[in-house]
Protein backbone atom coordinates (compact mmCIF):
# COMPACT_ATOMS: atom_id res chain seq x y z
CA UNK A 1 0.00 0.00 0.00
CA UNK A 2 2.84 2.37 -0.30
CA UNK A 3 1.35 4.46 -3.11
CA UNK A 4 -1.85 4.95 -1.43
CA UNK A 5 -0.14 5.95 1.63
CA UNK A 6 1.89 8.32 -0.19
CA UNK A 7 -1.09 9.59 -1.84
CA UNK A 8 -2.76 10.22 1.67
CA UNK A 9 -0.01 12.12 2.83
CA UNK A 10 0.43 14.50 -0.13
CA UNK A 11 -3.10 15.22 0.04
CA UNK A 12 -2.85 15.75 4.10
CA UNK A 13 -0.17 18.30 3.40
CA UNK A 14 -2.35 20.09 0.22
CA UNK A 15 -5.24 20.53 3.24
CA UNK A 16 -2.51 22.12 4.87
CA UNK A 17 -1.28 24.42 2.59
CA UNK A 18 -4.59 25.42 1.99
CA UNK A 19 -5.44 26.38 5.64
CA UNK A 20 -2.62 28.44 5.94
CA UNK A 21 -3.57 30.27 2.96
CA UNK A 22 -7.03 30.87 4.16
CA UNK A 23 -5.58 32.20 7.52
CA UNK A 24 -3.16 34.16 5.67
CA UNK A 25 -6.09 36.10 3.59
CA UNK A 26 -8.44 36.43 7.07
CA UNK A 27 -5.63 38.15 8.67
CA UNK A 28 -5.38 40.80 5.68
CA UNK A 29 -7.38 44.01 6.42
CA UNK A 30 -9.93 44.94 4.70
CA UNK A 31 -9.90 46.70 0.93
CA UNK A 32 -6.10 45.32 -0.25
CA UNK A 33 -7.67 43.45 -2.54
CA UNK A 34 -7.19 45.60 -5.71
CA UNK A 35 -9.69 44.67 -8.73
CA UNK A 36 -6.46 44.66 -11.16
CA UNK A 37 -4.99 42.08 -9.65
CA UNK A 38 -6.13 38.12 -9.34
CA UNK A 39 -4.45 35.37 -7.69
CA UNK A 40 -3.70 31.87 -9.07
CA UNK A 41 -3.73 28.89 -6.60
CA UNK A 42 -1.07 26.57 -9.00
CA UNK A 43 -0.26 22.89 -7.56
CA UNK A 44 3.15 21.85 -8.40
CA UNK A 45 4.67 18.39 -7.98
CA UNK A 46 7.75 18.38 -5.74
CA UNK A 47 10.75 16.03 -6.98
CA UNK A 48 12.39 16.26 -3.96
CA UNK A 49 9.46 14.85 -1.47
CA UNK A 50 6.99 13.41 -3.54
CA UNK A 51 4.29 16.05 -1.48
CA UNK A 52 2.25 18.80 -3.21
CA UNK A 53 3.92 22.29 -3.20
CA UNK A 54 1.38 25.22 -3.80
CA UNK A 55 2.51 28.27 -4.97
CA UNK A 56 0.80 31.68 -5.80
CA UNK A 57 1.20 34.11 -8.79
CA UNK A 58 -0.39 37.60 -9.14
CA UNK A 59 -1.74 38.74 -12.37
CA UNK A 60 -2.28 42.21 -13.40
CA UNK A 61 -5.65 42.47 -15.04
CA UNK A 62 -6.64 46.00 -16.16
CA UNK A 63 -10.22 45.24 -16.85
CA UNK A 64 -12.20 48.30 -16.74
CA UNK A 65 -9.63 50.12 -19.19
CA UNK A 66 -9.35 48.11 -22.22
CA UNK A 67 -6.85 50.15 -24.83
CA UNK A 68 -8.25 52.72 -27.23
CA UNK A 69 -6.73 50.98 -30.34
CA UNK A 70 -7.78 47.73 -29.65
CA UNK A 71 -11.68 48.69 -29.28
CA UNK A 72 -11.09 51.09 -32.42
CA UNK A 73 -9.89 47.27 -34.29
CA UNK A 74 -12.99 45.71 -32.82
CA UNK A 75 -15.26 48.27 -33.91
CA UNK A 76 -14.28 48.84 -37.66
CA UNK A 77 -13.93 45.06 -38.25
CA UNK A 78 -17.64 44.90 -37.09
CA UNK A 79 -18.76 47.80 -39.26
CA UNK A 80 -19.81 47.40 -42.62
CA UNK A 81 -20.94 50.61 -44.74
CA UNK A 82 -24.80 51.15 -45.36
CA UNK A 83 -25.94 48.79 -48.61
CA UNK A 84 -27.07 52.06 -50.81
CA UNK A 85 -23.66 53.86 -49.94
CA UNK A 86 -21.59 50.73 -51.48
CA UNK A 87 -23.85 50.02 -54.50
CA UNK A 88 -24.04 53.98 -55.38
CA UNK A 89 -20.18 53.46 -55.81
CA UNK A 90 -20.14 50.71 -57.23
CA UNK A 91 -22.41 52.46 -60.04
CA UNK A 92 -19.53 55.19 -60.37
CA UNK A 93 -17.03 52.54 -59.97
CA UNK A 94 -18.49 50.40 -62.85
CA UNK A 95 -19.14 53.45 -65.24
CA UNK A 96 -15.77 54.74 -65.12
CA UNK A 97 -14.82 50.66 -65.77
CA UNK A 98 -17.39 50.75 -69.28
CA UNK A 99 -16.20 54.21 -70.75
CA UNK A 100 -12.32 53.02 -69.91
CA UNK A 101 -13.04 49.65 -71.95
CA UNK A 102 -15.18 51.14 -74.82
CA UNK A 103 -12.12 53.59 -75.52
CA UNK A 104 -9.81 50.73 -75.44
CA UNK A 105 -11.83 48.87 -77.92
CA UNK A 106 -12.53 45.74 -75.66
CA UNK A 107 -15.98 44.98 -76.41
CA UNK A 108 -17.34 41.42 -77.03
CA UNK A 109 -19.39 42.33 -79.93
CA UNK A 110 -21.40 39.04 -80.33
CA UNK A 111 -22.83 39.45 -77.21
CA UNK A 112 -23.49 43.56 -77.88
CA UNK A 113 -25.56 42.72 -81.14
CA UNK A 114 -27.72 40.33 -79.63
CA UNK A 115 -28.16 42.68 -76.43
CA UNK A 116 -29.17 45.59 -79.19
CA UNK A 117 -31.67 42.69 -80.78
CA UNK A 118 -33.01 42.69 -77.34
CA UNK A 119 -33.53 46.28 -76.53
CA UNK A 120 -34.33 47.81 -79.92
CA UNK A 121 -36.47 45.81 -82.15
CA UNK A 122 -38.26 43.63 -79.26
CA UNK A 123 -38.99 46.90 -77.23
CA UNK A 124 -40.56 48.62 -80.59
CA UNK A 125 -43.90 47.34 -80.03
CA UNK A 126 -44.47 47.87 -76.26
CA UNK A 127 -43.07 51.70 -76.99
CA UNK A 128 -44.63 52.64 -79.91
CA UNK A 129 -48.30 51.58 -78.33
CA UNK A 130 -47.56 53.90 -75.03
CA UNK A 131 -46.20 56.82 -77.71
CA UNK A 132 -49.68 56.68 -79.69
CA UNK A 133 -51.62 56.37 -76.04
CA UNK A 134 -50.14 59.45 -74.62
CA UNK A 135 -49.91 61.47 -77.46
CA UNK A 136 -53.77 60.74 -77.95
CA UNK A 137 -54.33 61.71 -74.36
CA UNK A 138 -52.66 64.85 -74.43
CA UNK A 139 -54.16 65.88 -77.77
CA UNK A 140 -57.67 65.57 -75.96
CA UNK A 141 -56.43 68.27 -72.89
CA UNK A 142 -54.79 70.74 -75.80
CA UNK A 143 -57.33 70.75 -78.18
CA UNK A 144 -60.29 71.62 -75.50
CA UNK A 145 -58.60 74.26 -74.22
CA UNK A 146 -56.58 75.65 -77.57
CA UNK A 147 -59.97 75.69 -79.79
CA UNK A 148 -61.89 77.80 -77.36
CA UNK A 149 -58.92 80.22 -77.60
CA UNK A 150 -59.22 80.14 -81.22
CA UNK A 151 -55.36 78.81 -81.56
CA UNK A 152 -56.18 75.74 -83.65
CA UNK A 153 -53.11 76.46 -85.49
CA UNK A 154 -50.90 76.62 -82.34
CA UNK A 155 -52.30 73.13 -81.23
CA UNK A 156 -49.43 71.20 -83.70
CA UNK A 157 -46.85 73.07 -82.77
CA UNK A 158 -47.09 72.31 -79.09
CA UNK A 159 -47.90 68.98 -79.28
CA UNK A 160 -44.74 68.40 -81.62
CA UNK A 161 -42.40 70.48 -79.26
CA UNK A 162 -44.11 68.64 -76.36
CA UNK A 163 -43.20 65.20 -77.97
CA UNK A 164 -39.57 65.98 -79.19
CA UNK A 165 -38.02 67.77 -75.96
CA UNK A 166 -39.64 66.14 -72.86
CA UNK A 167 -42.59 63.02 -73.68
CA UNK A 168 -40.77 61.07 -76.40
CA UNK A 169 -37.53 60.21 -74.73
CA UNK A 170 -38.83 59.93 -70.94
CA UNK A 171 -42.03 57.96 -72.01
CA UNK A 172 -39.41 55.80 -74.05
CA UNK A 173 -36.90 55.91 -71.60
CA UNK A 174 -39.24 54.31 -68.82
CA UNK A 175 -40.56 51.81 -70.66
CA UNK A 176 -37.41 50.38 -71.71
CA UNK A 177 -36.46 50.94 -67.61
CA UNK A 178 -39.43 48.70 -66.78
CA UNK A 179 -38.67 46.28 -69.34
CA UNK A 180 -34.96 45.99 -70.13
CA UNK A 181 -33.73 47.45 -67.18
CA UNK A 182 -35.77 44.78 -65.22
CA UNK A 183 -34.41 41.87 -67.10
CA UNK A 184 -31.12 43.34 -66.68
CA UNK A 185 -30.57 43.30 -62.97
CA UNK A 186 -32.70 40.26 -62.68
CA UNK A 187 -29.98 38.21 -65.04
CA UNK A 188 -26.60 39.56 -63.04
CA UNK A 189 -28.46 38.83 -60.17
CA UNK A 190 -29.01 35.44 -60.67
CA UNK A 191 -25.63 34.92 -62.20
CA UNK A 192 -23.81 36.40 -59.05
CA UNK A 193 -25.73 34.62 -56.33
CA UNK A 194 -25.20 31.39 -58.60
CA UNK A 195 -21.36 32.17 -58.44
CA UNK A 196 -21.58 32.47 -62.33
CA UNK A 197 -19.60 36.11 -62.62
CA UNK A 198 -16.78 33.80 -60.47
CA UNK A 199 -16.72 31.34 -63.08
CA UNK A 200 -15.92 33.85 -65.79
CA UNK A 201 -13.61 35.20 -63.84
CA UNK A 202 -11.87 31.64 -63.58
CA UNK A 203 -12.15 30.94 -67.25
CA UNK A 204 -10.36 34.33 -67.99
CA UNK A 205 -12.95 36.68 -68.64
CA UNK A 206 -13.34 40.04 -67.66
CA UNK A 207 -17.48 40.44 -66.60
CA UNK A 208 -17.48 43.82 -67.35
CA UNK A 209 -16.45 43.35 -70.99
CA UNK A 210 -18.65 40.19 -71.42
CA UNK A 211 -21.05 41.05 -69.29
CA UNK A 212 -22.08 44.98 -68.62
CA UNK A 213 -20.07 46.40 -71.59
CA UNK A 214 -22.70 44.70 -74.53
CA UNK A 215 -25.29 45.63 -72.36
CA UNK A 216 -24.44 49.27 -71.73
CA UNK A 217 -23.08 50.38 -75.28
CA UNK A 218 -26.76 48.51 -76.42
CA UNK A 219 -29.06 50.63 -74.59
CA UNK A 220 -27.09 53.85 -75.65
CA UNK A 221 -27.38 53.03 -79.42
CA UNK A 222 -31.33 51.89 -79.45
CA UNK A 223 -32.82 54.66 -77.01
CA UNK A 224 -32.40 57.48 -79.97
CA UNK A 225 -33.70 55.38 -82.57
CA UNK A 226 -36.74 54.11 -80.16
CA UNK A 227 -37.42 57.78 -79.45
CA UNK A 228 -37.93 59.19 -83.00
CA UNK A 229 -40.21 56.36 -83.48
CA UNK A 230 -42.09 57.27 -81.03
CA UNK A 231 -41.76 60.54 -81.16
CA UNK A 232 -43.42 60.19 -85.27
CA UNK A 233 -46.19 57.48 -83.87
CA UNK A 234 -46.87 59.98 -80.81
CA UNK A 235 -47.44 62.81 -83.51
CA UNK A 236 -49.05 60.94 -86.20
CA UNK A 237 -51.74 59.86 -83.87
CA UNK A 238 -52.74 62.92 -82.45
CA UNK A 239 -52.93 64.17 -86.02
CA UNK A 240 -55.49 61.73 -86.55
CA UNK A 241 -57.38 62.10 -82.81
CA UNK A 242 -57.60 65.67 -83.78
CA UNK A 243 -59.30 65.07 -87.21
CA UNK A 244 -61.29 62.33 -86.56
CA UNK A 245 -62.94 63.78 -83.16
CA UNK A 246 -62.37 67.71 -83.29
CA UNK A 247 -62.42 68.25 -86.76
CA UNK A 248 -58.87 70.19 -87.01
CA UNK A 249 -57.30 68.79 -90.44
CA UNK A 250 -54.42 67.02 -90.47
CA UNK A 251 -52.40 69.98 -93.06
CA UNK A 252 -53.16 72.35 -90.01
CA UNK A 253 -51.37 69.71 -87.30
CA UNK A 254 -48.62 68.96 -89.36
CA UNK A 255 -47.61 72.04 -91.10
CA UNK A 256 -47.66 73.82 -87.39
CA UNK A 257 -45.24 71.48 -86.26
CA UNK A 258 -43.10 71.91 -88.96
CA UNK A 259 -43.05 75.28 -88.47
CA UNK A 260 -42.25 75.23 -84.57
CA UNK A 261 -40.00 72.10 -84.68
CA UNK A 262 -35.88 73.36 -84.97
CA UNK A 263 -33.38 70.35 -85.66
CA UNK A 264 -32.14 70.88 -81.89
CA UNK A 265 -35.18 69.92 -80.76
CA UNK A 266 -34.74 66.34 -81.93
CA UNK A 267 -30.99 66.44 -81.52
CA UNK A 268 -31.65 67.70 -77.94
CA UNK A 269 -33.96 64.25 -77.65
CA UNK A 270 -31.26 61.87 -78.90
CA UNK A 271 -29.22 62.89 -76.54
CA UNK A 272 -31.43 62.60 -73.46
CA UNK A 273 -32.28 59.20 -74.84
CA UNK A 274 -28.51 58.20 -74.61
CA UNK A 275 -28.24 59.39 -71.38
CA UNK A 276 -31.03 57.76 -70.04
CA UNK A 277 -30.03 54.95 -71.61
CA UNK A 278 -26.73 54.97 -69.67
CA UNK A 279 -28.58 55.47 -66.75
CA UNK A 280 -30.51 52.59 -67.09
CA UNK A 281 -28.12 49.96 -68.12
CA UNK A 282 -25.31 51.07 -65.83
CA UNK A 283 -27.68 51.15 -62.46
CA UNK A 284 -29.43 48.09 -63.62
CA UNK A 285 -26.11 46.26 -64.00
CA UNK A 286 -24.64 47.63 -61.14
CA UNK A 287 -27.56 46.78 -59.13
CA UNK A 288 -27.25 43.16 -60.08
CA UNK A 289 -23.73 42.34 -59.45
CA UNK A 290 -23.85 43.31 -55.91
CA UNK A 291 -27.13 41.14 -55.56
CA UNK A 292 -26.67 39.06 -52.43
CA UNK A 293 -29.36 36.61 -50.33
CA UNK A 294 -30.04 34.37 -53.07
CA UNK A 295 -33.60 34.31 -55.25
CA UNK A 296 -35.25 37.44 -52.21
CA UNK A 297 -31.87 39.30 -52.80
CA UNK A 298 -32.58 38.98 -56.62
CA UNK A 299 -36.45 40.09 -56.27
CA UNK A 300 -34.99 43.13 -54.14
CA UNK A 301 -32.52 43.82 -56.80
CA UNK A 302 -34.46 43.95 -59.48
CA UNK A 303 -37.29 46.22 -57.95
CA UNK A 304 -34.38 48.54 -56.39
CA UNK A 305 -32.62 48.86 -59.77
CA UNK A 306 -36.67 50.05 -61.95
CA UNK A 307 -37.02 52.69 -59.23
CA UNK A 308 -33.74 53.77 -59.03
CA UNK A 309 -33.06 53.92 -62.72
CA UNK A 310 -36.55 56.10 -62.94
CA UNK A 311 -35.45 58.80 -60.07
CA UNK A 312 -32.16 58.98 -62.33
CA UNK A 313 -33.92 59.64 -65.42
CA UNK A 314 -35.98 62.39 -63.76
CA UNK A 315 -33.75 63.96 -62.42
CA UNK A 316 -31.07 64.00 -65.38
CA UNK A 317 -34.63 65.22 -67.48
CA UNK A 318 -34.46 68.14 -65.51
CA UNK A 319 -30.88 68.98 -65.39
CA UNK A 320 -30.33 68.66 -69.11
CA UNK A 321 -33.61 70.33 -69.59
CA UNK A 322 -32.16 73.34 -68.04
CA UNK A 323 -28.87 73.48 -70.39
CA UNK A 324 -30.54 73.14 -73.35
CA UNK A 325 -33.70 74.98 -73.05
CA UNK A 326 -32.90 78.56 -71.18
CA UNK A 327 -34.25 81.71 -71.83
CA UNK A 328 -37.68 82.90 -73.09
CA UNK A 329 -38.60 80.49 -76.41
CA UNK A 330 -39.71 81.68 -79.85
CA UNK A 331 -40.35 78.81 -81.55
CA UNK A 332 -44.66 78.82 -81.30
CA UNK A 333 -44.60 82.83 -82.98
CA UNK A 334 -44.56 81.23 -86.37
CA UNK A 335 -47.84 79.00 -85.45
CA UNK A 336 -49.81 81.96 -83.96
Amino acid sequence: MPSYSLLLAGNQSLRGHVGRLRAMCGSLPQGSFRPKQNNKLCAVPNSEDGNISISTEKEDINSNHAPISTELEDWLSKWSPPRYLWRGLSVLVLAGQVIIRTIKGKIHWRNTLQQLERVGPKSVGVCLLTAAFVGMAFTIQFVREFTRLGLNRSIGGVLALAFSRELSPVVTSIVVAGRIGSAFAAELGTMQVSEQTDTLRVLGANPVDYLVTPRVVASCVALPFLTLMCFTVGLASSALLADGVYGISINIILDSAKRALRPWDLISAMIKSQVFGAIISIVSCAWGVTTIGGAKGVGESTTSAVVISLVGIFMADFALSYCFFQGAGDSLKNCV
